[in-house]
């Protein structure tokens, strides 16, 4: 399902039907802060994943309704770099795992735009993964807040809208990981087996440890089945490990469950 494309950019704002951006949620009223108070929001969707992309335009980038104009869109580490600069959004909703680097390299590359006094870029990640060191890496890396891809679109449209006041936003228990991260003076320990690992896998290794089955994780990660099952393959090789109960023992023993 990864996205090939040049990066896009948006000329207006689209509606269309609710979908997988909000598990279940129905289509959004505009928030507080949104269009009926007659704020405007510029975003910039960056997410490896077209259908994803597809889904958060659908529920938030209608911009009549929400306020909400999605200005471009990129699926890697340099079409998220080209877009934002050429586009200049106040948002942009940033997915943590990318082609290229991931979501803090976006973050590294762009610094200059968050620094800027004037107009500057924020940035929340918007992400299936809920694990400690990919919400404490962003936010290190800059951005705003970390919420994951089973918010609402009524609740995704007002912290788009917090961040661009400067607000830091953080879908439940999230923020626990960065009190506790920015209160620790101690550097967390190296783990050279997890740094075997790439983030894809370590998101399926989560998945797995907490019982999911490979088509459900497929679902959540917007992948096919046999890229679920290489995946659970590498990580065992990487890991020395023999079975999934094995993996989930090995995760379970790090707190990655």
């Amino acid at each position: 399902m990864s996205d090939a494309n040049e990066p896009v950019e948006s000329g207006g704002s689209t509606g269309g039907t609710p979908s997988a951006a909000a598990s279940g949620a129905a289509a959004p009223a505009a928030g507080p802060a949104g269009a009926e108070g007659g704020r405007r929001v510029r975003v910039v969707l960056v997410d490896d994943h077209r259908m994803f992309r597809t889904g958060v335009q659908a529920e938030i980038g209608e911009t009549e309704r929400t306020g909400v104009e999605v200005v471009g869109e990129a699926a890697d580490v340099d079409q998220a770099v080209t877009v934002i600069t050429a586009t200049r959004p106040e948002v942009v909703l940033l997915d943590v795992h990318l082609p290229g680097g991931g979501g803090v390299e976006v973050l590294r590359r762009c610094a200059p735009l968050m620094a800027d006094a004037e107009r500057p870029v924020r940035f929340l990640a918007l992400s299936v993964s809920d694990a400690a060191e990919d919400v404490i890496g962003v936010i290190r890396g800059g951005a705003r807040g970390y919420v994951t891809k089973t918010i609402t679109g009524t609740d995704l449209v007002d912290s788009v809208f917090r961040v661009q006041d400067g607000d830091a936003v953080f879908s439940p228990r999230l923020a626990g990981f960065v009190l506790d991260a920015f209160a620790s003076t101690d550097a967390p320990p190296v783990d050279e087996d997890m740094d075997r690992l790439t983030q894809r896998e370590r998101e399926v290794l989560r998945l797995i440890a907490r019982g999911y089955a490979y088509k459900e994780i497929a679902k959540q990660l917007f992948i096919s089945v046999k890229t679920v099952e290489s995946h659970v393959s590498a990580v065992l090789r990487k890991l020395q490990l023999s079975n999934r109960h094995e993996l989930t023992r090995w995760a379970t023993a790090r707190r990655l469950v």
